[in-house]
């Protein structure tokens, strides 16, 4: 099937998609938070185009997986994407995570993919490890009261926050230099409003307060980190270059002016990196 749901082991219900040959090299992509595998829809269809099975699922309470009350943290995301993965028997996979999905990349690879032997790279795309939040140890981090912002306007108007978030920082239209994609943005709002408000509400503590400095430690494949330098949502320099220093066998390209939303507002740019790394 080109798609289905397997059940997390709570019961959780998750969407996944499953395209192209069944014996290629698979590519499997995680999407950020509030969004749904719609997200990564230049990335797939230009992987399958080049003979690649390209697989993606919708993380628990986004797009069209269980709105789960329950389970809205790293592990579970985590857990979830091992289930996804052991479902289709995936092997010598490549996982790329954009954001939030960068952090699950993250997870999964040190708790699962490479104790299972499953991962052959990864790739962490405007990704929040290893910690968002600003703390003692981490000062160059996020300050909570920001994080606690994005939840007072999730619970007070989702459906306008999330269109603030789309038309404004997440692509940089609000730069002057930008070129504003109406499409783009309701898209956006779309997969956003796919999901549920709860696991949205939570899901600002996982990607914002979870501390992945020893997932990335653990990780010995290959890694490929890209960020942009005018990325507002994630700060480039607490994450990118962070990650960097703190994987075995990371490759890092920082992309001048490039947004947090980069994968679509300049696919003819990261599809053929992707591409070079995938067949490297």
């Amino acid at each position: 099937m080109s798609s289905g749901f397997i059940k997390a082991k709570d019961g959780t219900d998750i969407f996944y998609k499953d395209w192209g040959p069944k014996n290629a090299q698979p590519i499997m992509f995680h999407h950020g938070w509030p969004l749904s595998s719609d997200d990564w829809d230049a990335q797939m269809l230009f992987f399958l185009g080049e003979g690649y099975r390209v697989v993606a699922h919708d993380r628990r309470g986004h797009g069209r997986s269980s709105q789960a009350d329950n389970g809205n943290d790293m592990d579970h995301y985590a857990a979830d994407a091992s289930a996804v993965v052991e479902h289709l028997d995936l092997r010598n996979t490549v996982h790329i995570g954009h954001s939030t999905g960068g952090g699950e990349v993250a997870r999964y690879v040190a708790k699962f993919g490479q104790p299972q032997a499953r991962v052959a790279k990864a790739v962490l795309v405007s990704a929040v490890p290893p910690l968002m939040l600003k703390t003692a140890a981490n000062p160059g981090g996020t300050p909570i009261t920001v994080f606690d912002g994005f939840r007072k306007a999730l619970a007070d108007n989702r459906a306008q926050f999330f269109l603030d978030v789309a038309s404004g920082p997440f692509y940089g239209f609000n730069r002057p230099h930008e070129k504003v994609s109406q499409g783009i943005i309701t898209n956006w709002w779309r997969q956003g409003m796919m999901g549920g408000a709860v696991a949205h509400y939570e899901g600002i503590k996982a990607f914002s307060e979870t501390d992945q400095t020893e997932d990335l430690k653990a990780i010995s494949v290959p890694v490929l980190v890209m960020q942009g330098d005018d990325d507002q949502i994630v700060p480039y320099a607490a994450a990118a270059m962070l990650q960097a220093k703190l994987l075995k066998n990371a490759t890092l390209k920082i992309y001048k002016g490039f947004p947090h939303g980069m994968p679509t507002t300049h696919a003819d740019v990261i599809n053929p990196d992707l591409l070079a790394f995938v067949r490297r």
